[in-house]
Order: C-alpha cells, then structure tokens, then sequence
C-alpha cells in the first residue's frame, strides 16, 4: 500500500495511515494550570466512588477521542477536559476510539474554560458535542470565575440547563447535580448530598466512630456518677 508523504501539519502522521485497533494513544497537550489538573482529579476521584461497584462506565480526563470516519488518527479528534461514556466496559485505555467502542461518543462532557480555550469551548467544540457527538449533557466552569453552565441536548440541539435553588445543574444521564462547592466543581445527589471523596468518605467514617465513643464515654460518666449518688444513700446500685 502506497503512503501519501505529506504529513498532516498538527500531529506529523501521514494522512493516510490506518492504524491498527490499540495503536491508538491519547495526544492532548498539557492541562492549562494546577486548577484544571486538580478538578478533573477530582471529578474522577468522586465518581469512580461512588460508582465503585459498577462496571458499565468510562470516564477520563484529557483524553483524546478518535472520531474519523475514515479511522484516521491524524483527521477529526478531540480531547475533552473530563468526560464519561455509559453502557460500555470499565477498564483502562490508551484513548477513546469511536470506531473501536461501537460508535460510542461520550454521554457527558465538561471543559474547564481557560483564556486560551474559553472561545473553543462555548464555540466549536459545543458546536462539535451538539452536531456530531450527539453528547446529551455539556457543561463548562471557569476555575477562576466560577462561571459555569450546562445543556442538555433536546430535538438536536442544545438548550441551557436551569439550576436548582442551590444553583445546581441537572445532568439526566449521571442521575446527578454538579455545583460549585469551595470553590470547585463537585458531584451531588439527587437530594442534594455531596458526594464525597475516598477521604472525605474516611474521614466522615473516624468522626462517626469517634462520636459514638464520646456518647458511649458520656453514658458511661453518666452511670458512674449516678451509682456514686445511690451508694451516699446507703443502695446498692447493683441491686437496682
């Protein structure tokens, strides 16, 4: 088979190679600042958690996604900041193929908006989600405003999400709130619970634990304290 010399001008790969399934590694540029790697961080942590004993999902961060219709590396990828595909295997990847996944595009996106990307994101990479993603869910947050936004795809197009009274947006294929929270984009239940971290989770274990003890300690001074008063009155506490 004849390759075509030229190379494509962004990735340096000849336009006419077809790259075997596998071969496929993700090619995104390096994150924009701390914030950004330490929200998708954090987005992964809650909802790898939570959804611990599922093995229907994959979410990932600053991956490329292949899309070529021509199963081309070097024509029609992206790499969202955070994204998860449902009813598919939870393992590990290098990328997201489309034409290796049955045609699965992602059911969720988020961008973390920068200077840089802001443009990007509420321009043609919303326009790309909509038109040929097909995504249900966008949103994007500014780690630095906290402006954040989201939409769900109806009849074709995207129309904005409408925030709760915590100011909360809907993602209908997560079955879950995200929010702003510290500062930071974070997951909620449909009744408004965060959703925590493993950390979080442990930490919320201790003081459980250690506030059982204090109660237990309390009851226990408590008794002691009234048998002190039954002995001063000549009774047995023991024989109450």
């Amino acid at each position: 088979m004849t390759i075509a010399q030229e190379l494509d001008s962004e990735t340096g790969i000849c336009e006419d190679v077809i790259f075997p399934p596998g071969d496929l590694f993700s090619d995104e540029p390096p994150l924009e600042s701390e914030l950004h790697l330490r929200q998708i961080i954090l987005l992964l942590q809650c909802l790898e958690w939570l959804w611990r004993d599922r093995n229907d999902f994959y979410s990932a961060g600053n991956l490329t996604i292949y899309y070529s219709p021509r199963q081309r590396k070097s024509e029609k990828f992206r790499g969202p900041d955070f994204f998860v595909v449902l009813g598919t295997e939870r393992k590990t990847r290098k990328s997201w193929v489309v034409w290796e996944e049955d045609g699965k595009y992602p059911n969720v996106i988020l961008e973390i908006l920068s200077n840089s990307t802001a443009n990007t994101d509420k321009g043609l990479k919303k326009e790309i989600y909509q038109n040929t993603f097909r995504t249900p869910d966008y949103f994007w947050f500014d780690p630095y405003t906290l402006e954040f936004a989201g939409f769900h795809l109806v009849d074709g197009e995207y129309q904005p999400l409408q925030a709760s009274e915590q100011g909360h947006l809907w993602s209908k294929q997560l079955g879950l709130y995200l929010g702003i929270y510290q500062g930071v984009l974070r997951f909620f239940t449909p009744d408004g619970q965060l959703v925590p971290t493993p950390e979080e989770t442990a930490q919320e274990s201790e003081q459980r634990i250690e506030q059982a003890e204090q109660r237990a300690q309390q009851e226990a001074e408590k008794a002691e304290r009234l048998a002190a008063k039954l002995r001063e009155l000549n009774i047995d506490p023991d024989t109450i």
